[in-house]
């Protein structure tokens, strides 16, 4: 084939030199024109897709991350050292599970003898209250006395000395039982005096056992046992796996589109080739100045099992959904002076078209004018495929 090509030039060099100067410029204007008719109009290579109905679903596209609504840090009301930790990075915990323990051997001994000082109280209060008894009955005797020797006063059997006798060992049984109910009132508040202090320190013995807020799981361990630890530093970080949301950013045009409760599909960088189910739970209420997006948050119903706070992912959120009679794929679309179009196969060639779009989804858009079903729509085949014009011949599969 080669061969046949070389002597087909060879020939035409040999005719081109018997040629006069008007034949070369026809000659020239020939080959010239046959250039541009092979490269324009030549059968090109093309991607060929039947219009046909279909469903089309309306999205839009935010990028956002995998946060925890509900997170805390777990720390310490109290300066100390770590003498244990019980769980690790990743580890499931319980609420009030135990997690860690500072050192507390001070802190028990203490307890130790705010227990000891308040049992000391309460036997002080039950011995004023036995004084209480002991100066109740005085007053008692000393009252009784004190009638009977006025009535025998009365008849000239006693003296008037032994009136005053008893009229003082009155007064002071009255005088003794005050001082009794006093001394009772001050050992009661001294009890709970000591009572409280020792609730402090048995609180502050209990700040030692650090304990897990919620169910939930470790993202972060900052500490190791035997470090020293201060009131707010982290030792862990905790987060419910309850309410693990994708705080998504969508350009704020797009904002008045959606409404919680719009399904979603979420998928991850780590598992590009796979989305979960999800729906908008909020939306936001702030734009960012800079970037012109408002937040969305959205809730996907399943995680990857190798998920981690503050990975990437795209949310694709459903704000419409339609059955069309014709849908087109957006690849095989063209945009034309602003306005979108395709080419039709006709006849071998390809037939430019005006089309007006509906819905528009993430790969196909409902088409409303200009397709009918059936009819094939051509693409150039190949990411440098050569660009169609009107008329031209088509090839391919």
């Amino acid at each position: 084939m080669a061969k046949l090509k070389v002597q087909s030039v060879i020939r035409y060099l040999g005719t081109v030199r018997y040629l006069g100067t008007a034949g070369k410029i026809v000659l020239l204007i020939a080959v010239i024109g046959a250039a541009i008719y092979w490269f324009k109009f030549a059968p090109v290579a093309v991607e060929r897709h039947v219009v046909s109905s279909g469903e089309v679903v309306g999205e839009v596209l935010g990028t956002g991350t995998l946060d925890a609504h509900v997170k805390a840090t777990v720390s310490t009301k109290i300066s100390g050292r770590l003498v244990q930790i019980d769980v690790d990075q990743g580890d499931s915990v319980r609420a009030d599970q135990v997690v860690a323990r500072l050192y507390n051997h001070d802190l028990k001994h203490e307890v130790e003898i705010e227990e000891a000082n308040v049992s000391a109280r309460k036997a002080g209060v039950e011995r004023l209250q036995a004084d209480i008894a002991h100066a109740k009955a005085s007053l008692e005797l000393a009252s009784a006395t004190e009638a009977r020797v006025r009535k025998l006063s009365a008849s000239g059997t006693v003296s008037r000395e032994e009136v005053d006798k008893t009229v003082e060992a009155l007064a002071v049984a009255r005088a003794g039982q005050s001082r009794a109910e006093a001394a009772l009132a001050e050992g009661r508040k001294q009890l709970v005096a000591a009572e409280m202090v020792l609730e402090f320190r048995r609180a502050r013995l209990e700040d030692t056992v650090l304990k897990a807020p919620f169910a939930g799981i470790v993202i972060r361990r900052d500490r190791n046992a035997g470090d020293v630890v201060v009131p707010g530093s982290s030792i862990l970080a905790v987060v419910s796996t309850e309410e693990l949301w994708i705080g998504a950013w969508v350009d704020e045009t797009q904002v008045g589109r959606l409404q919680p409760g719009h399904p979603t599909r979420v998928v991850f960088r780590s598992e590009p080739e796979r989305s979960y189910a999800g729906k908008v739970v909020r939306l936001g209420r702030e734009t960012d100045r800079e970037t012109r997006e408002t937040r969305v948050d959205v809730a996907p119903q399943r995680l990857p099992a190798n998920w981690s706070v503050g990975q990437r992912a795209e949310v694709y959120i459903e704000t419409a959904r339609t059955h069309a009679e014709i849908v087109v794929p957006l690849s095989f679309l063209v945009w034309h002076e602003g306005r979108p179009g395709a080419f039709v196969e006709v006849n071998g060639r390809a037939e430019w078209r005006f089309v007006t779009l509906g819905l528009r989804g993430r790969e196909t858009a409902e088409e409303r004018g200009g397709l009918k079903s059936g009819e094939v729509v051509l693409a150039p085949a190949g990411a440098n495929g050569a660009k169609l014009v009107e008329g031209q011949r088509v090839k391919g599969p």
